[in-house]
């Protein structure tokens, strides 16, 4: 008998993938939502699947649960191009905020012309300032309400083929602003690519914006006091997971808030042991 192909008495069986082994724990239905995590976290805790699958598996379950409002970029962070700039005024601030898509507005941010590819600005340039007519490229403006589903959001981004959505309050202005790659990253976690910087000061602190951070758990106290210039007494605690611990008065889950002082930590990732992965948004005082 040919030794090519593996005899029907064989008593090996192909290794199971983690899905099968997850599907396999399953030794009674869920009832509810929060008994089908505790079965996730379960088999994470049993080794059928791993940290990064458990986080992605909780952060699809989250955004169905999450509004536009909730993850939206605010108002006040817009990065929006005006219909009327030269095209040295637009090219300048391109490439100063390195994003692919940017809203084009009138008079003011609640005056959406359309939306602006970065790619479609190099035909205008190459052909001059003479004829540079910003509206002959743009695309049309997708607004949606704050109260709109985050994962039916996303649903329609992938149906429809676009990208970024505008955020309408209950008057008809615009609030904010959410893009795909926004909704993946409550999915996944932190998306970087080649045009975001690299922090330099601290490993452990990752700066998104003028206002937000992304910081892990296990960041010193005295790391996080000197970055942010703030007064956290180490004498309790070695990092500013430890604090947040204190200041939630449980193991918080992710998407949980707490607020100290004019400082917002979101819970990003934790698991049944610790905190992980926080965002931190600076308010306003």
């Amino acid at each position: 008998m040919s030794d090519d192909y593996p005899s029907s008495t064989s008593t090996e069986k192909p290794e199971r993938s983690w899905l099968d082994k997850l599907l396999h724990s399953f030794s009674t239905e869920p009832k509810s939502r929060d008994e089908l995590l505790e079965i996730i976290k379960d088999a994470a805790d049993n080794h059928l699947l791993d940290p990064e699958a458990l986080s992605i598996i909780e952060g699809a379950m989250d955004v169905s649960t999450l509004h536009a409002r909730e993850i939206m970029v605010s108002r006040s962070q817009i990065v929006a191009l005006r219909i009327d700039a030269s095209i040295q005024e637009t090219l300048e601030q391109v490439m100063s905020s390195g994003h692919s898509r940017y809203p084009v507005i009138g008079e003011n941010l609640d005056d959406v012309r359309g939306i602006l590819l970065a790619k479609d600005l190099l035909p205008l340039a190459l052909n001059g300032t003479e004829n540079f007519n910003l509206e002959s490229v743009l695309r049309p403006a997708n607004i949606v309400p704050e109260g709109k589903r985050v994962n039916v959001l996303l649903r329609e981004f992938r149906e429809d083929r676009y990208h970024m959505a505008l955020i309408m309050d209950e008057y008809g202005g615009i609030s904010g602003l959410l893009t795909i790659e926004d909704i993946l990253e409550e999915i996944v976690g932190e998306i970087e690519d080649e045009t975001d910087e690299e922090e330099e000061t601290s490993d452990s602190i990752k700066r998104v914006s003028e206002t937000d951070f992304i910081i892990k758990a296990l960041t010193h106290i005295d790391d996080f006091n000197t970055y942010f210039k703030t007064e956290f007494s180490d004498e309790d605690f070695d990092t500013i997971g430890g604090i947040l611990m204190q200041e939630f008065g449980h193991l918080p889950k992710r998407n949980e808030v707490a607020h100290i002082n004019n400082l917002q930590f979101r819970v990003l990732y934790a698991d049944n042991r610790q905190i992980h992965l926080l965002r931190l948004t600076i308010l306003e005082e």
